[in-house]
């Protein structure tokens, strides 16, 4: 009864987005305060019916009911109750679901916090965010309904993957959906600000909120999904540079160009058409990555389904919505004539330099994503464009953002002095420079690319403690600085987060140690500082699945640290085996270790990494993000702190 409930929820809810799409755009257009006033009550009933009807697919999980297909396919009755729950978006109908239910969500926040918003302006936005909706709805209904019935239900249900039955991809989806659906706010305050004319400061303080949140959850997102890839699927790395990691690593390159942009505009009113274009984009690439896991063009560890026809769909949606938005900012070229006038060197020039790094570094990994297909479509060739190739072209785009960085963040706004601001950062250069000489004379026969790292993660952290420094005025303190906005803290921690993740990368490439061997039983056998010993390995029983499990014990120095269990997993019902890596986790370095297979004497082949800072990595995310939330958090930076300001004339329309 719930499932059936939960199904017509979703179809009124389809119904509802598609009233919310006509009548406030007509209203708006004709003035017609009735007609605007529509969109509030349908952005809210359509939020809830959808989350009723997502609702009503999480029990149908929890619960075991094997009459709905999709529980069929994606649960069964032992797996542990995490991963019943993340089995309704583990899959490719419940994750569109939840995709849809958070589009509706932001259409639904849209409505609640833009009290201050301008009537039309508003009435707008949430129009083009429901057409984004009646699009997904549309896809949902008609090609990959979540609620399909089986004649005759099973007993049991064939289990999930087992590769998504861990923490990490329990909580990756959502947060990556939050973010990809939080850049279609940005689109639709785009296209709404193209319709009616007018690109000023105060829609870029509108904007700004909805982009800063979509980029800490794609940072979240990430992060966890590159975790996950670190211990679960036993290889060793945190970034494959897999062709789904760029679908979601290319929206969040654009999503930061999108938020340093908003910047100029709301402060000079500059780059307006630049602005608008990175608004479409961004959005138009988060499709993009959307068509990539569920087209079946690319083959990935995270594909969700592997389906021509909905991959056409996904790309009709993606040509109507990124099309029709580039005609009208075409047609509206005029409406986004840029006043602010600035020099060479200033604020607005760093953080013009800062958009081109982050965009083009964006189409350089899109071009290695998608190079494979165009060569084999195109010139019959098969190609495979893999690490080196990234390494070697995005390095050089993340170095220089990394040298202007602190550079551009201390110049003044219209024009300023480089010397000056130089002068002004000496210390953190020198100081980078010193640990980074450092470490090039302790380390023997290794590449520079260790202490490369430590300058770049060492400047651009020194830099925004300088610069947060420099805010308190010329008698700085303690007290004034923490006094200082929120914003500017979390403008510094994003960028100290930025340099810890950029010197832990470096690091972690520079100084890992790796072995491959084969272990015999109680022989213990050197890696790097380490003794590891495999005293043993066990056949043990977990709740759904059957492990092949190794007893490690490692030592330093002649004293034991820790005992590690890698594991081998096979899960019966899914008939899929995995790798589990056992990890000895540290400040400085972790200990991975990987068992392989049996050999004929007895033996194990083994795998083993010293990975120095490879938390390090993880820890610069968690600090982006906070960074990110400390902005947002700000009150300066909410929808309706903008909206009380009385907005600037925007140019109209011809």
């Amino acid at each position: 009864m719930v499932t059936e409930l939960g199904h017509f929820a979703l179809i009124l809810a389809f119904m509802v987005a598609i009233v919310q799409m006509v009548v406030p755009m007509v209203g708006a257009h004709k003035r017609w305060s009735g007609w605007m006033a529509v969109a509030e009550p349908a952005a809210n009933a359509q939020f809830f019916l959808t989350a009723f009807a997502f609702g009503a697919l999480v029990w149908a999980f929890v619960t075991s009911d094997f009459s709905l297909r999709l529980v069929v396919l994606n649960s069964h009755s032992a797996k542990p109750m995490l991963y019943k729950i993340s089995g309704a978006w583990g899959n490719h109908e419940g994750s569109m679901l939840l995709w849809v239910l958070i589009v509706t969500l932001f259409g639904a926040m849209a409505a609640w916090f833009g009290g201050g918003l301008p009537p039309s302006l508003k009435a707008r936005v949430l129009a083009v965010q429901s057409a984004i909706a009646v699009a997904f709805f549309a896809f949902i209904l008609f090609t990959s309904n979540p609620f399909l019935r089986v004649a005759v239900p099973p007993f049991d249900g064939q289990d999930l993957n087992p590769l998504l039955q861990d923490p990490g991809l329990a909580f990756h989806p959502p947060f990556l959906y939050l973010g990809y659906v939080g850049l279609s706010m940005a689109f639709s305050f785009a296209v709404a600000a193209l319709i009616e004319g007018r690109v000023d400061a105060a829609w870029a303080r509108w904007v700004r909120p909805w982009t800063l949140a979509a980029w800490v959850f794609l940072t979240i997102g990430i992060a966890l999904g590159s975790w996950w890839a670190y211990y679960e699927l036993g290889w060793g790395g945190f970034w494959f540079w897999d062709p789904v990691e760029n679908a979601s690593f290319m929206p969040w390159l654009l999503a930061a160009a999108l938020l340093h942009s908003a910047i100029v505009v709301e402060k000079r009113e500059a780059l307006k058409s630049w602005t608008i274009l990175l608004a479409i984009i961004a959005f138009g690439f988060s499709l993009v990555g959307t068509f990539i896991v569920r087209s079946g063009l690319l083959t990935s560890v995270h594909a969700f389904a592997n389906d021509p026809e909905r991959g056409v769909f996904i790309l009709f949606i993606l040509a109507i919505f990124v099309g029709g938005a580039l005609t009208l900012f075409a047609a509206r070229a005029q409406a986004m004539e840029a006043k602010g006038v600035f020099g060479m060197v200033s604020r607005e020039s760093a953080l013009v330099v800062n958009n081109i790094l982050l965009a083009v570094s964006c189409f350089v990994v899109f071009f290695g994503t998608l190079w494979p297909i165009v060569a084999e479509m195109g010139f019959d060739r098969k190609l495979s464009v893999g690490a080196p190739f990234f390494n070697s072209a995005f390095t050089p785009f993340m170095v220089a953002l990394g040298i202007i960085l602190p550079l551009g963040s201390m110049l003044p706004w219209k024009r300023g002095r480089l010397g000056r601001v130089a002068w002004s950062l000496r210390y953190a250069f020198v100081l980078a420079l010193a640990l980074a000489l450092l470490v090039w004379a302790m380390q023997t026969e290794r590449s520079a690319l260790g202490p490369v790292g430590l300058f770049l993660g060492a400047w651009i952290t020194f830099g925004a403690v300088i610069d947060l420094w420099s805010r308190t005025g010329r008698k700085g303190s303690l007290r004034r600085m923490m006094r200082l906005p929120r914003a500017d803290w979390g403008k510094a921690v994003a960028h100290t987060g930025l340099g810890v993740t950029m010197f832990a990368i470096a690091g972690l490439m520079a100084w890992e140690v790796e072995d491959i061997r084969v272990a015999r039983m109680g022989e213990p056998f050197e890696v790097g500082d380490f003794t590891l010993t495999l005293e043993d390995v066990q056949r043990v029983q977990g709740p759904n699945y059957y492990s092949t499990m190794g007893f490690v014990k490692l030592e330093r120095n002649g004293r034991q640290i820790a005992t590690l269990n890698p594991e081998k997993r096979d899960y019966p019902v899914a008939r899929m085996p995995t790798t589990e890596a056992a990890i000895d986790y540290r400040i400085l370095r972790d200990v991975y270790v990987v068992i392989g297979d049996r050999q004929n004497d007895g033996s194990w082949t083994m795998r083993t990494y010293i990975k120095p800072f490879a938390n390090w990595i993880w820890a610069g995310s968690i600090l982006m993000a906070l960074g990110g939330a400390l902005s947002l958090s700000d009150r300066r930076f909410r929808v309706a702190a903008g909206a009380r300001k009385t907005p600037a004339k925007g140019v109209p329309a011809e």
